[in-house]
């Protein structure tokens, strides 16, 4: 019997095929996974996964309902004002989209998604409602030792909660497991960086998002499959600007505007889906395996706009975002009504008038239907960025 042919584009095709099946839902995947007893919900700026994997749980970033969510619930509970992935979150909550999860952890980074824990904990008394209270300021001598103790809180919580006790080798286990995920992200990006004709933006933010609806087992699988068929795929550079994309740490652009964006530019670095890449490198996983977690959210840790580390200023980390991926320009956006992200955007436009830096300012809420418009304004950027790189 003659011995199958491997066929990368057809393997990469089915690889982004089960991520694109994933991230179009954005209610509960029907059924558990073998070895979770439930499924824990969190807001998607930084998690510590790994606790809730070790108990049991299956941990679910909550990246709203995205621009086919009808609002009838939510909007009658909050202003009109307030960003598009709290008010779609919550409708997912109160329309029973997400009856099903065991329970829901929100950060204080903003008084929205503060207050989302309140909400949940009166509508749906039956789920565990937490507020995990990381530092937005790092550079304090006892922060990780505040950390520690806020992870061990979590730790017992989803302990009662499950009946399950959360031993350290569990912990260690599931350190090796997102140990592996954080390697092959790294990958994923590198070869965005080194050779982005080969991977779109929005295939990678697929790749990456996928991780949101499934085990970390299963997208490291997947990830492994795609990296291996992506060192065969052949695709010609093209003639197009070098750009990086920032303000898509929280709520996420729609995939339309990605595929828009990727038209007439290279998107060699982001900060999309910045949650799932926070820790740079791996954790420790001799000793304790909670303190190691709870010292790689300060000395291992992306830059973002939710946390103040003086470490890594707005301008400073953008800019070497810039030259490590050897970008031509940046293109700076904020979802509509984000305050942090708003704040970031008026700091790196003045930056970058200072020190000549090209840069184009967009502005997104998941709820966008129409991108020609901006799809015009990317195009005519992308044009001007090759006349004076001519």
């Amino acid at each position: 019997m003659p011995e199958a042919v491997y066929d990368s584009q057809k393997e990469l095709e089915l690889v982004l095929e089960r991520c694109n099946e994933a991230v179009r839902e954005p209610g509960i995947p029907p059924g558990l996974p073998e070895g979770f007893s439930g499924t824990l919900g969190h807001f998607p700026v930084y998690f510590p996964e790994e606790i809730a994997h070790a108990a049991g749980l299956l941990p679910m970033a909550l990246l709203g309902g995205g621009n086919r969510m009808e609002m009838k619930h939510a909007d009658a509970r909050m202003g009109s004002f307030v960003c598009s992935i709290c008010r779609s979150t919550t409708e997912m909550g109160l329309n029973g989209s997400l009856k099903d999860l065991s329970g829901f952890v929100t950060h204080p980074i903003c008084d929205a998604a503060k207050h989302l824990a309140g909400i949940w904990a009166r509508n749906l008394p039956d789920q565990v409602s937490q507020i995990l209270y990381l530092p937005q300021n790092v550079n304090t001598p006892g922060a990780v030792r505040y950390i520690a103790a806020e992870y061990q809180r979590l730790r017992g919580v989803l302990e009662a909660k499950t009946g399950r006790k959360v031993s350290d080798e569990a912990l260690r286990a599931s350190l090796r497991t997102y140990n592996r995920n954080r390697a092959l992200l790294r990958e994923v990006y590198a070869l965005r960086r080194d050779a982005p004709w080969k991977l779109s933006c929005t295939e990678s933010y697929l790749l990456t998002r996928a991780r949101s609806r499934m085990p970390c087992e299963e997208h490291n699988a997947l990830l492994e499959r795609a990296l291996a068929a992506l060192a065969h795929r052949k695709a010609p550079a093209q003639d197009k600007p070098r750009v990086v994309f920032v303000g898509g740490f929280c709520e996420q652009p729609p995939l339309e505007m990605l595929e828009a964006i990727d038209e007439s530019c290279y998107v060699v670095d982001d900060d999309l889906l910045i949650g799932m890449r926070w820790l740079t490198a791996d954790v420790p996983e001799g000793g304790d395996p909670v303190w190691a977690l709870a010292e790689s959210y300060v000395e291992r840790s992306a830059a973002s706009p939710v946390q103040h580390d003086a470490r890594k200023s707005k301008e400073g980390y953008l800019m070497e975002m810039l030259r490590g991926a050897n970008a031509d320009a940046a293109i700076l956006t904020a979802a509509k009504f984000c305050e942090p992200g708003l704040d970031d955007q008026l700091a790196w436009s003045k930056h970058f008038d200072e020190v000549g830096v090209p840069y184009l300012v967009l502005e997104f809420e998941e709820k966008m239907t129409s991108f020609e418009q901006m799809a015009m304004q990317v195009e005519t950027f992308a044009e001007s960025l090759l006349f004076a790189l001519a």
